[in-house]
């Protein structure tokens, strides 16, 4: 096995560790955080048992079935952000998050109380990725292409094609999914709003209880 790949099944590792680690301390069954989060049972028992690697929609319905902030399931120790604070992040200070698809650098990993979630990108060229469906999560998105060309699918919508330097903004509600419109993978930054309390009703009441996966 490569050290890439060890590295990142570690990551994941750690992942679901941690998310058992919270559920537990708040004394929450899985059918519990399923409830809450609008997940499927089998979704959350697959997570924490490093069965499948969650996309930011699962990962961010997670941290809101579990009550904490989405930082707070990439650290096991998280300062909150202060009115009038400067925050910088260094090199290596991200947290890496791999899935089929893409490859997630949370920045700020450690701050919590953010009003958005900062994030790098890799996305694999569309042919390569594997979609089970449209992904769709409360609150705001702004995507920026950073290398490469990206091709951005969005629900009742016809694809389009970003270049390099060219950028988007979005209600993330609308199911969208991104890919490299290249062979090769291109690099991307995406910023998203946190959800506010109504907007997860909504997506409750509007979705119920997430099917299969």
């Amino acid at each position: 096995m490569k050290q890439q790949d060890r590295e990142d099944r570690q990551r994941r590792a750690r992942l679901a560790e941690r998310l058992r680690e919270i559920r537990r301390e708040k004394g929450l069954t899985i059918q519990d955080v399923a409830s809450r989060s609008g997940l499927a049972i089998s979704t959350v028992s697959k997570i924490e048992r490093n069965l499948m690697a969650p996309t930011y929609d699962r990962f961010s319905r997670l941290a809101d079935g579990l009550g904490v902030d989405l930082a707070e399931l990439f650290a096991d120790s998280a300062e909150r952000f202060k009115a009038g604070e400067f925050a910088i992040a260094r090199n290596g200070e991200s947290s890496l998050h791999q899935t089929d698809n893409y490859v997630y650098e949370m920045l700020f990993p450690r701050l919590t109380g953010k009003s958005m979630v900062p994030m790098l990108g890799v996305l694999k060229p569309f042919e390569e990725m594997k979609f089970e469906r449209l992904v769709s999560h409360p609150g705001e998105e702004f995507f920026f292409v950073l290398e490469g060309r990206v091709i951005v699918q969005a629900e009742d919508r016809d694809p389009v094609v970003l270049e390099a330097g060219e950028s988007l903004y979005f209600d993330s509600r609308r199911g969208h999914l991104y890919a490299s419109a290249d062979r090769m993978p291109a690099r991307i930054l995406v910023v998203c709003t946190q959800a506010e309390a109504e907007d997860l009703v909504a997506l409750r009441t509007r979705k119920g209880q997430e099917i299969g996966q």
